[in-house]
């Protein structure tokens, strides 16, 4: 009988070990879940309300660290440091083929112009609100901008080969510590936040982060794109927790009459 029981214990142990050991794992998993909106307002955040890149942030502090600046406006030094940003980063890094037109005219956005939702490589830094529920095997982002919904497989399934670029891709995720790390791929060609062309070639990684306080959460992105990229850019963006926020249904956009698509002409 004793050695019955001993089996016995031994398999209810193993039963115990094999269910309890998901639960486990996805406890260990950043709790990134909620209402994420507009960065706290201190000057470098703000920087990087719509997108940042680590030379705009160095750039930006050692504008206002100059006592040169104490009386400029601070909307006059962040322009600066943005103009340097695009100058300075994005620019030597494009190809010549996205060189050709970089930077596109905000009056030439499909969004703007035709009231087209953005693709991923803009709708991932878009302002206002970023919506993140995590499920056992997937993680859903909802975006304020056009209402945008994204899937994130954390079975790791891959596109099929066959499968067309569409607006924002196919993503796959995985946890890593504090981090959710996505890639994504099969992108559609599109307009990047920072007024670039940009190819159905695109990859990005993305990671996800709480600041240590947990009322931030930071985006880090590597993209590369070998049509519109010489070599791969870090992006970066942050918000802040904002629960008490909610996501409507896009209706802001109308549809300019004076243009008609495609020709120009009134």
């Amino acid at each position: 009988m004793s050695g019955c029981r001993a089996r016995f214990a031994l398999l209810a142990l193993t039963l115990v070990t094999a269910i309890s050991g998901p639960a486990v794992a996805q406890e260990r998993r950043p709790d990134l879940a909620g209402m994420w909106s507009d960065p706290p307002f201190t000057a470098l955040d703000s920087f990087c309300y719509f997108f940042c890149t680590d030379a705009g942030l160095d750039y930006l502090e050692g504008l206002l660290d100059d006592p040169a600046n104490d009386e400029r406006p601070y909307p006059e030094i962040s322009a600066e440091a943005s103009k340097h940003q695009q100058n300075q980063y994005f620019r030597p890094r494009l190809t010549a083929a996205a060189s050709a037109t970089f930077p596109l005219d905000p009056a030439d956005d499909p969004g703007f112009l035709y009231c087209e939702p953005w693709g991923f490589t803009r709708q991932i830094f878009a302002p206002h609100q970023l919506e993140i529920r995590q499920e056992v095997d997937r993680v859903e982002m909802r975006y304020g901008e056009w209402d945008a919904r994204r899937t994130i497989y954390l079975d790791g399934r891959r596109p099929a080969a066959d499968q067309p670029p569409t607006l924002l891709g196919h993503s796959v995720g995985r946890y890593e510590g504090d981090t959710l790390v996505i890639e994504t791929s099969a992108v559609r060609a599109g307009i990047t936040a920072w007024d670039a062309e940009s190819s159905d070639q695109t990859r990005a990684v993305e990671r996800y982060s709480r600041s240590a306080d947990g009322e931030r959460l930071l985006l880090s992105v590597t993209m590369e794109d070998p049509w519109s990229l010489a070599e791969p850019v870090v992006v970066k963006k942050v918000w802040s927790r904002a629960p008490d926020q909610q996501i409507f249904p896009y209706e802001d956009c109308e549809r300019p009459t004076e243009f008609t698509r495609g020709t120009g002409q009134p």
